[in-house]
């Protein structure tokens, strides 16, 4: 699919690549590794193009709600200050970006990347119309910040090969939920057309 060039309208989001997230962290992600290397070209054709970067964190305090000790559905994870929720060396995250951190509400969780942040604000003070999003999980966060973006009028491309689920059946099912909002699969390939 070829799309307009990036420019400075277009915002890439870069969804919770944390090293909870990638092999050998406490809620790994198959295959999430094999998603940095395309993230990173992502970065470097948002800002070639204009473009803005934010990468989105979870920033859990020590026992958050959603944590199985608290009975939550997910292990401990992403806890503010520790290596989990560090942003792996890989990710080579310019100096231009963004970092948007979410869930550090003890008492709430959030998968969206404007639930709770500053997101919305800072996009409308760029006058950035549309989004590019990637990352990680793609039934969860992803799902979550695509269909909040498509309810605030953003126009959303999805990472089709920069993205990644938990389980199989539910990330298509949320893939096939994103197009249905309006949100629109490419790859690297079409962006750097």
């Amino acid at each position: 699919m070829k799309t307009r060039p990036l420019g400075p309208h277009d915002a890439l989001i870069v969804a919770d690549v944390q090293n909870d997230f990638l092999p050998g962290g406490s809620l790994a992600v198959p295959g999430s590794d094999a998603v940095v290397p395309l993230l990173n070209e992502y970065m470097r054709l948002a800002l070639a193009g204009g473009a803005h970067v934010f990468v989105t964190r979870d920033w859990h305090p020590p026992h958050h709600c959603s944590f199985r000790e608290r009975g939550g559905p997910w292990p401990a994870h992403c806890v503010q200050g520790t290596p989990g929720a560090e942003l792996p060396a890989e990710l080579r995250v310019p100096k231009e970006t963004v970092i948007i951190s979410k869930g550090s509400d003890l008492e709430h969780d959030a998968y969206s990347a404007f639930q709770g942040t500053k997101l919305e604000t800072a996009l409308r003070a760029l006058d950035v119309g549309r989004l590019l999003v990637g990352g990680f999980a793609t039934e969860y966060c992803i799902l979550e910040t695509v269909r909040d973006a498509r309810a605030r009028g953003y126009a959303v491309l999805v990472l089709d090969d920069a993205i990644r689920g938990v389980d199989p059946a539910r990330s298509r099912a949320a893939h096939d939920e994103m197009v249905a909002l309006g949100g629109s699969p490419v790859t690297l390939q079409d962006i750097a057309a």
